[in-house]
C-alpha cells in the first residue's frame, strides 16, 4: 500500500504557482481573489482562513466580503455584479453553505464565467461535460491531479464514485469520463452498494459519512480516494473510508487529513492564476 500524499503534492503545486504569480506581476498583473461569505458557519470560516493563507503564500491578493445572515438575494447578486465588472478582481468564490433564504444556484449563475474559479457556473459545468476548456470544480480537479501524479491509469479503468453532489460527485464523473474511465456513481438509493464498490479499480468516497467504506467493500489492489472530512464520536477528524481496515487491501490510498483537502485549495489557487492569465490574453 502506498499513501497518496496530497499535502506534499499541493506544496509543489503552490511553489510553481508562486513563480507564475511573480511572472504575472512583472507584466503588471496582480492576481486577485474575492471571497464572499454569508453568515457565521464555523466550518466555512476555517476553509476561508485556509484559502487566505494559501493566497498569501503564493502572492495572490485576497479580498474578503463578509455578509450577515440577513443579507437578501438582491444584495448578494448586486455584490457579485460589482465584482464581475471590477477589472482588478480575477476570481470570485462564493463560500457554501448559504443561509436557507438564499438560492446558491442562482448566485453561482451570476458569477462571470471567466471569474468562476470554483467551476460552479452552469456554463463551466456544461463545458466540462463537453470536454472543453473551462474552470473545473476544485476537489475533482485535485483528485485528477493526484491520480496523474501517482501514475494511476484511468483509461479503461472502472471508477466508482460514492456520492452525487454538485460539488464533487457529478463534476468528478465528467472529469473521469474525459480521461476515458468507465464510471459508476452510487448514492443513497443505490441497491447492493457493496457489489458495485467491490468492482472498482478506483474507488472515490464522497458521501460525508464517517468510516462508511469498509474493507469488505473494496477490491484487493484498488486505488481508494477519500474525500470525506467528518468528526467521529471522539471528535477526531476521519474520512468516509475506514482507513485502518481498507489500507490493508488498497494499492494506493489518501489519508484524512492530508489527502484531498490540501489539493482542493491548491487547485483553487491554480484556477485563480488561470483567470489572471485569461485577463492578460484579453
Amino acid at each position: 500500500m502506498e499513501l497518496i500524499d496530497g499535502k506534499e503534492l499541493a506544496k509543489n503545486i503552490r511553489a510553481n504557482l508562486k513563480d507564475e504569480v511573480e511572472e504575472l506581476k512583472k507584466k503588471g498583473i496582480n492576481p486577485r481573489l474575492a471571497v464572499i461569505m454569508v453568515g457565521d458557519d464555523k466550518a466555512s470560516k476555517v476553509y476561508v482562513r485556509n484559502k487566505s493563507k494559501a493566497c498569501e503564500e503564493i502572492g495572490i491578493d485576497y479580498k474578503e466580503y463578509l455578509l450577515d445572515d440577513n443579507t437578501t438575494m438582491d444584495e448578494l447578486l448586486n455584490l457579485i455584479h460589482i465584482l464581475n465588472v471590477d477589472k482588478n478582481i480575477h476570481g470570485i468564490l462564493l463560500q457554501s453553505p448559504l443561509p436557507k433564504n438564499l438560492d446558491i444556484n442562482e448566485a453561482f449563475k451570476e458569477i462571470a464565467t471567466e471569474k468562476d474559479v470554483d467551476g460552479f457556473n452552469p456554463i463551466n459545468v456544461g463545458k466540462l461535460s463537453l470536454n472543453q476548456d473551462c474552470f473545473v470544480s476544485c476537489t475533482p480537479y485535485g483528485i485528477i491531479k493526484m491520480l496523474e501524479a501517482y501514475n494511476v491509469p484511468t483509461e479503461g479503468a472502472h471508477a466508482v464514485i460514492v456520492g452525487r453532489s454538485n460539488i464533487v460527485g457529478k463534476p468528478l464523473l465528467q472529469c473521469l469520463l474525459n480521461k476515458n474511465a468507465t464510471v459508476t456513481i452510487c448514492h443513497s438509493k443505490t441497491k447492493n452498494i457493496e457489489e458495485t464498490t467491490k468492482n472498482a479499480d478506483i474507488l472515490i468516497a464522497a458521501l460525508g459519512k464517517p468510516n462508511f467504506i469498509k474493507a469488505s467493500m473494496v477490491r484487493e489492489g484498488a486505488v481508494v480516494i477519500d474525500v470525506g472530512i467528518n468528526r467521529d464520536e471522539n471528535g477526531k477528524i476521519v474520512g468516509d473510508v475506514d482507513f485502518e481496515d481498507v489500507s490493508k487491501k488498497a494499492s494506493y490510498i489518501t489519508p484524512v487529513p492530508g489527502g484531498v483537502g490540501p489539493m482542493t485549495i491548491a487547485m483553487l489557487m491554480t484556477n485563480v492564476v488561470k483567470a489572471a492569465k485569461y485577463r492578460e490574453q484579453k
